[in-house]
């Protein structure tokens, strides 16, 4: 077990090399170290804020096994590089939604496989949790295919009463309901929600080609509201919707200036879905993956980089090098709300 001084050691190392510029300024739960006293240096520096575009996508554009050395090296710096947390996402409420998010087979304006279903009642949700904590998971996320929860009280009291519940069970609880009113978070907030899932999907110039029913003032807005309440957030995008290299430099630019980085940067790749707009993009392929994971770990040192939707599309060795370039969360389980998962 290495010691408070030996890590600073290896710190101070890192931030030598200018692609680790930005150190975390906490050592996660799950990296454990010996205290050598009261007079030992502090291993706390905030992570930088601020980053400009062009500095990114110089990091983005490193070689890539270098690219992900570094980001190896800085992993390890605020993360234990040995575990992984898992992570299950339930779909409360599928189908039938107002939004033209041209990747999703939940809106209403695409003739999809997916059908429309009222709000699960609590019980099925609450016994789906205590599956998921039996198979490892330590954090239980729900979602629901909503443009807002304005509107839907009872759907929304049925909501915060399946957060206490989770709560209850020690899990991290996490939700994403569309948009949110300050009210609606603060509600959450009490009811003991974990975090809130808002990804930005892509680069402000590229989300008009996407999506033309929420702008992104709005999803910054509901991230806002969210962080305002006190609760984490959890914002990222979707690799392989169209988008180029600068626009995925974009996305990571636009969290790496929130006033704190988000909580979790989740990190998916397309599933295309027939009846979509974006049912015939091609594949993402495994090194745009990779830049944009270790790039992210690079740029947001302390937050949790999610492998989220696509990940049954790499084979166990692709996966491997996602969590060597930074990667440090999954999600298991049999959906992705509407796309498959890994077991």
């Amino acid at each position: 077990m290495a010691t408070r001084a030996n890590l600073l050691r290896h710190r101070t190392r890192l931030t030598q090399n200018p692609l680790i510029s930005a150190l975390p300024r906490r050592f996660h739960a799950t990296q454990a170290f010996v205290d050598d006293g009261p007079d030992a240096p502090s291993l706390t520096p905030k992570p930088r804020r601020h980053w400009s575009k062009p500095e990114i996508k110089q990091i983005y554009e490193t070689p890539l096994l270098e690219l992900v050395f570094r980001a190896a090296q800085a992993h390890r710096v605020s993360h234990d590089p040995s575990k992984v947390q898992l992570c299950t996402l339930m779909n409360i409420k599928t189908g039938g939604c107002s939004e033209d998010c041209s990747y999703c087979s939940q809106s209403t304006r695409y003739e999809t496989p997916t059908k429309a279903s009222r709000l699960l009642s609590v019980e099925p949700v609450l016994e789906a949790a205590r599956k998921a904590k039996a198979n490892g998971s330590t954090r239980f996320c729900m979602g629901a295919a909503w443009r807002t929860a304005t509107g839907r009280p009872r759907s929304f009291n049925n909501i915060l009463t399946m957060v206490r519940e989770i709560r209850g069970m020690g899990m991290e609880v996490c939700t994403t309901l569309g948009m949110l009113t300050p009210e609606e978070a603060k509600q959450l907030k009490e009811a003991g929600l974990t975090a809130y899932n808002h990804n930005l999907d892509t680069s402000r110039e590229y989300y008009p080609e996407v999506i033309t029913t929420r702008t992104y003032d709005d999803r910054l807005n509901t991230i806002d509201a969210v962080r305002s309440a006190g609760i984490s957030v959890c914002s990222g995008g979707i690799l392989g919707l169209g988008e180029t290299d600068d626009d995925r430099v974009g996305l990571i630019w636009e969290v790496s200036n929130f006033e704190e980085h988000p909580e979790s940067f989740p990190v998916n790749a397309l599933v295309p879905i027939p009846g979509t707009p974006m049912e015939n993009n091609p594949p993402v392929q495994v090194h745009t993956l990779l830049r944009t994971i270790a790039t992210a770990r690079l740029v947001l040192p302390d937050t949790i980089i999610r492998l989220s939707a696509g990940r049954q599309t790499l084979n166990e060795t692709e996966q491997a090098m996602c969590f060597l370039a930074g990667a440090n969360a999954i999600f298991t389980g049999d959906a992705m709300l509407t796309t498959p998962c890994s077991p």
